[in-house]
Protein backbone atom coordinates (compact mmCIF):
# COMPACT_ATOMS: atom_id res chain seq x y z
CA UNK A 1 0.00 0.00 0.00
CA UNK A 2 1.50 3.49 -1.29
CA UNK A 3 1.92 6.02 1.75
CA UNK A 4 0.03 9.30 1.79
CA UNK A 5 1.71 11.80 1.19
CA UNK A 6 1.31 14.38 4.16
CA UNK A 7 0.58 18.36 2.80
CA UNK A 8 2.00 20.58 5.46
CA UNK A 9 1.60 24.36 5.40
CA UNK A 10 4.74 26.44 3.67
CA UNK A 11 5.60 27.68 7.20
CA UNK A 12 5.41 24.59 9.03
CA UNK A 13 7.69 22.49 6.86
CA UNK A 14 10.13 24.62 6.86
CA UNK A 15 9.66 24.42 11.17
CA UNK A 16 10.27 20.48 10.66
CA UNK A 17 12.72 21.09 7.99
CA UNK A 18 14.67 23.28 10.80
CA UNK A 19 14.33 20.65 13.64
CA UNK A 20 15.52 17.93 11.46
CA UNK A 21 18.71 20.27 10.44
CA UNK A 22 18.80 20.99 14.06
CA UNK A 23 19.00 16.61 15.16
CA UNK A 24 21.67 16.37 12.44
CA UNK A 25 23.79 18.99 13.68
CA UNK A 26 23.01 17.59 17.49
CA UNK A 27 24.56 14.19 16.02
CA UNK A 28 27.82 15.82 14.72
CA UNK A 29 28.79 17.47 17.73
CA UNK A 30 28.53 14.35 19.87
CA UNK A 31 30.24 12.59 16.90
CA UNK A 32 27.94 10.41 16.44
CA UNK A 33 27.30 8.28 13.48
CA UNK A 34 24.13 7.98 11.50
CA UNK A 35 24.18 4.36 11.85
CA UNK A 36 25.25 4.14 15.46
CA UNK A 37 22.21 6.82 16.22
CA UNK A 38 19.95 4.84 14.25
CA UNK A 39 20.64 2.10 16.27
CA UNK A 40 20.26 3.48 19.33
CA UNK A 41 16.53 5.06 18.93
CA UNK A 42 15.75 1.50 16.91
CA UNK A 43 15.19 2.63 13.34
CA UNK A 44 16.36 1.93 10.07
CA UNK A 45 19.09 4.62 8.73
CA UNK A 46 17.04 5.52 6.01
CA UNK A 47 14.49 6.91 8.56
CA UNK A 48 17.00 8.84 10.25
CA UNK A 49 18.29 10.67 6.86
CA UNK A 50 14.54 11.21 6.48
CA UNK A 51 13.86 12.91 10.11
CA UNK A 52 17.32 14.75 9.71
CA UNK A 53 15.69 16.00 6.03
CA UNK A 54 12.26 17.25 8.03
CA UNK A 55 10.49 14.26 6.42
CA UNK A 56 6.57 14.62 7.18
CA UNK A 57 5.82 10.92 6.69
CA UNK A 58 8.37 9.71 9.57
CA UNK A 59 6.27 9.47 12.52
CA UNK A 60 6.21 11.64 15.94
CA UNK A 61 7.33 8.41 17.46
CA UNK A 62 10.61 7.87 15.26
CA UNK A 63 11.48 11.54 15.75
CA UNK A 64 10.88 11.23 19.86
CA UNK A 65 13.21 7.93 19.38
CA UNK A 66 16.06 10.33 18.38
CA UNK A 67 15.94 13.07 20.34
CA UNK A 68 15.66 10.71 23.38
CA UNK A 69 19.04 8.22 22.10
CA UNK A 70 20.28 11.95 21.74
CA UNK A 71 19.61 12.63 25.27
CA UNK A 72 17.79 15.80 24.06
CA UNK A 73 14.27 14.15 25.74
CA UNK A 74 13.57 17.41 27.32
CA UNK A 75 13.23 19.35 24.48
CA UNK A 76 10.10 17.35 23.77
CA UNK A 77 8.61 19.63 26.77
CA UNK A 78 8.53 22.49 24.99
CA UNK A 79 5.90 20.68 22.25
CA UNK A 80 2.82 22.08 22.64
CA UNK A 81 3.14 24.34 25.43
CA UNK A 82 0.28 27.33 25.32
CA UNK A 83 2.02 29.51 27.33
CA UNK A 84 -0.43 32.49 26.10
CA UNK A 85 -3.37 30.47 26.51
CA UNK A 86 -2.39 30.14 30.61
CA UNK A 87 -1.67 33.69 31.11
CA UNK A 88 -5.54 34.49 29.62
CA UNK A 89 -6.58 31.67 31.87
CA UNK A 90 -7.34 34.64 35.15
CA UNK A 91 -8.41 37.55 32.77
CA UNK A 92 -11.59 35.15 31.46
CA UNK A 93 -11.89 33.79 34.80
CA UNK A 94 -11.67 30.09 32.69
CA UNK A 95 -10.00 27.36 34.01
CA UNK A 96 -7.96 24.45 32.08
CA UNK A 97 -10.34 21.82 31.12
CA UNK A 98 -9.42 18.02 31.33
CA UNK A 99 -11.57 17.18 28.52
CA UNK A 100 -13.27 18.57 25.14
CA UNK A 101 -17.03 19.05 25.33
CA UNK A 102 -19.38 16.32 23.34
CA UNK A 103 -20.40 19.32 20.81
Amino acid sequence: MARKKVVLMSDTHKILVKMGTNIKRARLRRNISAEHLAEQAQISTNTLTAIEKGSSTVSLGAYVAVLSALGMEKDLEQIAVDKEGKERYPETGLFPRERASKK
